[in-house]
């Protein structure tokens, strides 16, 4: 599913917002869920999952191309991990639209 899947499915299943409301909602979760990981913060959404920053070392590794040993510097990256409610709902038999329990 895309963003503007995302969107347009927000917006119809809804039947009070519009695709413009929709698509504000939808940017102010994930910017606030992104200006929440660049400050350092964990976001956990109950159910579906958290949302952290792991701490890379620098490290030294090869150019495939050339061979030469190459200087990889320390990096933070965006890690999820899924919740038990979602773990479960993924590995079963049936299945539920996610948006479906979002409106709940």
């Amino acid at each position: 599913m895309t963003k503007s899947e995302l969107i347009e499915q927000l917006s119809d299943e809804s039947g009070n917002l519009n695709k413009k409301e929709a698509e504000l909602i939808v940017n102010t979760i994930f910017d606030t869920i992104s200006d929440a990981l660049v400050g350092g913060d964990r976001v956990e959404i109950r159910g579906f999952g958290s949302f952290t920053i792991r701490e890379r070392d620098a490290r030294e590794a090869r150019n495939p191309k050339s061979g030469d040993l190459v200087k990889i510097p320390p990096k933070k990256t965006p890690f999820f991990k899924t919740g038990k409610e979602l773990r479960e709902r993924v590995n079963s038999s049936i299945v539920v639209p996610a948006v479906a329990s979002i409106a709940r």
